[in-house]
């Protein structure tokens, strides 16, 4: 995108957050759901697409330009990312890296306007961040694919009009062989949701188990058409990739709301007759918080510029994903602690915020999972004892 375009682009976006979005975040996170304005409202924008090609409607923002605008989202609740990341993240990029020309066209112009939230059901209860060992299967039945099997903690479930769906196809191949992904549209017989989740924070971003009974679909449905038999394994690590350094930017955004909270408080609140700022203890923690943010925001961007540059696809992703999410909870923590007492209470930003970094450490992988991923690049057989 033009420079002054996408300059301004970010600038409506950040007035559209701070403006219109942060005076409602207690009322999202008290009611669970986001206002029908606030999707609308992000819909002209053109937030449900900012990363799809422009020939299909998108903004067609590179990795570098969506971790920038990742960074004025994440100011607020995560909920807000949430209602659209999916058709611009692991479920629209499924599309993009692995669909045929006749499914891009059919499908995303109308993931990249929001008419279509689409939904990525790869994770299941016994295959979260080691996906190859999902048990969903598909078996083809004249010209029809049947599927059969359970996905838990989907994000936009309930409200998904399509499904990415990852499932076993041949039983007898390697374990990250054998996958293919299917387009399963809301309402195919045999697909139910389950009622959302009750999570401990992320309030008004929706999950939701999906459950697939003979679940038929027509061949046209396999992503990729034939080419794309047993090949969801690498669109999913592609996908899931492009995810990582997309939450890692999220993550830089709301500790950059963080450090904005804890000095705002230091600064007006009063202990022993000071100003609490004035206590160097205290001064340490936002000093802390602030090198946290100001290291995680130059991660991020390098991550980024390698993985536009196509340099790093793997390792960056990881390292910044891992670096982030955990940064992020420390300046959460931080934040509270700063906070004392205030920040252990309902209706208070940084205590909603402290359940909503939680799960930064777990989805896209988590820590752990990186911490593997990366030592597994870097050290190769070694790992294997």
């Amino acid at each position: 995108m033009d420079a002054a375009d996408f300059s301004a682009v970010l600038s409506e976006v950040r007035r559209f957050v701070r403006e219109r979005v942060v005076p409602l975040e207690a009322e999202i996170d008290e009611k669970d759901e986001m206002p029908a304005d606030i999707r609308e409202a992000a819909k002209k924008m053109g937030l449900f697409g900012f990363a799809l090609p422009e020939e299909y409607g998108g903004l067609g923002l590179s990795m570098y330009e969506e971790a920038q605008l990742m960074f004025e989202l994440g100011y607020t609740t995560p909920s807000l990312r949430s209602m659209f990341g999916t058709n611009n993240g692991i479920a629209g990029h499924v599309l993009m890296v692995g669909g045929t020309e006749e499914q891009k066209a059919e499908w995303l112009p109308r993931i990249a306007s929001g008419d279509v939230l689409a939904s990525f059901a790869l994770t299941e209860p016994e295959a979260g961040s080691d996906p190859s060992t999902l048990t969903t299967r598909a078996h083809l039945e004249g010209d029809e694919w049947v599927i059969n099997g359970a996905k838990r903690y989907i994000t936009n479930a309930p409200l998904a009009d399509v499904f990415m769906v990852f499932a076993r196809t041949d039983p007898d191949a390697p374990r990250t062989r054998g996958i293919s992904t299917f387009l399963v549209p809301a309402g195919t017989p045999g697909l139910t949701v389950a009622p959302k989740d009750h999570k401990m924070g992320q309030f008004g971003a929706w999950t939701a188990d999906v459950f697939f009974d003979d679940v038929r679909v027509p061949a046209s449905a396999l992503v990729g058409g034939e080419g794309g038999l047993n090949r969801g394994f690498g669109t999913a690590m592609g996908c899931i990739a492009h995810g990582r350094v997309h939450i890692s930017a999220l993550c830089v955004g709301m500790a950059e709301r963080l450090v904005h909270e804890s000095v705002e408080y230091a600064g007006t609140r009063r202990q022993s007759g000071k100003l609490i700022g004035s206590f160097q203890l205290v001064q340490g923690l936002v000093a802390d918080s602030m090198t946290d943010y100001y290291a995680g925001r130059a991660t991020v961007l390098e991550a980024a510029r390698a993985f536009d540059a196509g340099t790093d696809t793997k390792i960056g992703p990881s390292c910044t994903k891992y670096f982030a999410s955990e940064m992020v909870w420390r300046v959460a923590d931080r934040a509270v602690q700063i906070h004392g007492g205030a920040g252990y209470m309902r209706g208070v930003a940084v205590e909603r915020f402290y359940r909503d970094a939680r799960l930064f450490r777990i989805y896209e992988g988590t820590s752990q999972v990186q911490q593997v991923i990366i030592a597994k690049a870097l050290l190769g057989k070694a790992t294997q004892g």
